[in-house]
């Protein structure tokens, strides 16, 4: 496997197909690394397709809340690249490797950490992030693996994204204070910017740190 791509990733729950494309390439235009849209959206595959269609083949375009293997390849058909879940199932995790998509399950625990990394995960979601917290992601890191990437999700925001990549995060999944349903693409797109720019400057903090 060579994905590894870790970054920032808009979570764009509730979009509908109509405004699913303008709101994408504006988060992508912003700087964001990947889109995902969640299964539990109005007509998520749809979406799906108008956003690969408008940001092009080299978009990290996903599916998120994906649960089971059908589901991955419903996403992968629909043009996703991206695979993310709540949970860790290492059948869905198998599935999303076997098509060659970024695989990125859900973890509250070590232990889930690790079934998902041995199942072939390119990155842990740890999830809800606000219970792990950062202490307990560094507490992950000093015992999973080498250079495992962590990306928290459920609660980041602008006021604590520096503390997550001052932490080492490897990303972050930005949710509803990114992105909630009929806002303007072009508010998303001024949003998307501040957290990139946010995520730019305390990466670049830790790094000076080390």
């Amino acid at each position: 496997m060579t994905h590894r791509t870790v970054g920032l990733v808009a979570i764009l729950r509730g979009v509908t197909p109509a405004e699913a494309g303008d709101v994408a390439t504006a988060v992508l235009a912003a700087g964001f690394d990947a889109v995902e849209v969640p299964l539990n959206s109005p007509e998520p595959l749809e979406s799906v397709r108008r956003i690969r269609a408008a940001a092009g083949p080299d978009a990290r375009v996903g599916a998120g809340t994906v649960l089971t293997p059908d589901d991955v390849r419903r996403a992968a058909d629909a043009g996703a690249s991206l695979v993310v879940s709540p949970n860790t199932r290492p059948d869905v995790v198998a599935e999303t490797v076997r098509l060659g998509l970024e695989s990125y399950p859900g973890a509250a625990t070590p232990t889930e950490a690790f079934a998902a990394l041995d199942a072939g995960a390119d990155a842990v979601k740890i999830f809800p992030a606000t219970a792990v917290g950062t202490a307990g992601m560094r507490a992950w890191a000093s015992v999973l693996p080498a250079g495992a990437a962590l990306v928290p999700v459920g609660g980041v925001d602008a006021g604590n994204l520096g503390d997550w990549a001052r932490a080492g995060a490897a990303g972050a999944g930005i949710g509803t204070s990114l992105y909630r349903p009929g806002d303007a693409p072009g508010t998303v797109g001024d949003r998307a910017a501040a957290f990139v720019q946010a995520w730019v400057s305390a990466t670049r903090q830790s790094a000076t740190e080390r």
